[in-house]
């Protein structure tokens, strides 16, 4: 990737703070965080694999998610860690390019994949009968693929127009991880160019995600009024609670950091919504998917049943 007139060869993560005790306690934290995403999001994977209860579009949907979450939640938390404990709290410039094209690689194929789980949610409400028909194993697979490949290649146009910005004045990056914000504090000008280009991509990653998201809980809200009996709307309702909580909580952080124009950003405020997203959400996920879910509660008993068999 080309560099322009500056001379930045590192960047400095101040982290979240520069007193040795709290980094202490924010490795431990970070350690324990990042220890329930690995146990979490594995269990439920093996969970989906191992149980044949489970092989259907709306498991293997969230299965994917659990692998991206493991993926995602691997890009930030290791060097969060290293930074508490280590005097030299640098990362190279290139090690910057290639964190953060994960980071937006990762954030936009969920974007796409939450849609793509919506879709199958009104499917299965709208068809109940028609389910399995309406969501072949291909159409799940190609609906995986394109968050991936939509999300990546998206990826690329924002991480070469980030890089290609002049950086002529600091390389201290008041966050944890290599951000747009940040980033973009650090630029000796913004084009406006690059701010149509984060709309760009705000547009066709969160908002056009987000209308899907909304046109296809429209259409299940319509199919639920259908239902006649009340314990039918409810168990339409909670099928669908889940995911309404991952969507809340995901897009309502993102559009909060990456919504506004550059010059309201606010690093201090940014950071702690950002944790949420990178470190936390991935770790509630499993949780999120798994406390009021019967089949899965159903194949954990199974599968602890088992290694108490075994033993």
């Amino acid at each position: 990737m080309e560099r322009r007139n500056h001379t930045v060869t590192k960047f400095i993560l101040l982290g979240f703070t520069t007193d040795p005790m709290m980094q202490l306690v924010l490795f431990v934290v970070f350690l324990g965080v990042y220890s329930v995403t690995l146990l979490g999001n594995n269990i439920l994977i093996t969970l989906i694999c191992n149980d044949s209860r489970l092989h259907t579009p709306m498991y293997f949907f969230i299965g994917n998610l659990s692998f991206l979450d493991l993926w995602y939640s691997s890009v930030y938390t290791p060097k969060i860690r290293v930074t508490c404990l280590s005097e030299d709290k640098s990362i190279s410039f290139e090690g910057c390019v290639t964190q953060f094209f994960f980071s937006a690689g990762l954030a936009y194929s969920e974007c796409y994949l939450l849609a793509a789980m919506a879709y199958d949610r009104y499917m299965a409400i709208a068809n109940p009968l028609l389910y399995a028909q309406a969501m072949p194993r291909s159409l799940c697979i190609c609906l995986v693929a394109f968050s991936y490949i939509g999300g990546f290649l998206n990826a690329i146009i924002l991480t070469s127009n980030t890089f290609t910005l002049d950086f002529c004045g600091d390389n201290i990056i008041d966050d944890f991880f290599c951000d747009v914000p940040p980033l973009v504090k650090l630029a000796c000008d913004v084009r406006d160019s690059y701010q149509c280009v984060l709309y760009f991509l705000l547009a066709s990653n969160v908002i056009a995600p987000t209308l899907l998201i909304l046109a296809s809980y429209f259409f299940i809200t319509a199919a639920i009024l259908r239902i006649c009996s009340t314990e039918g709307c409810l168990k339409a309702f909670s099928t669908c609670s889940s995911h309404l909580v991952s969507v809340t909580l995901y897009y309502g952080s993102i559009l909060y950091i990456y919504s506004r124009p550059s010059s309201s950003y606010s690093l201090e405020r940014d950071k702690m919504v950002s944790t949420f997203y990178t470190v936390l959400f991935p770790m509630l996920n499993p949780m999120i998917y798994s406390l009021r879910n019967k089949d899965v509660k159903e194949a954990l008993k199974k599968l602890f049943n088992l290694s108490q068999a075994s033993v």
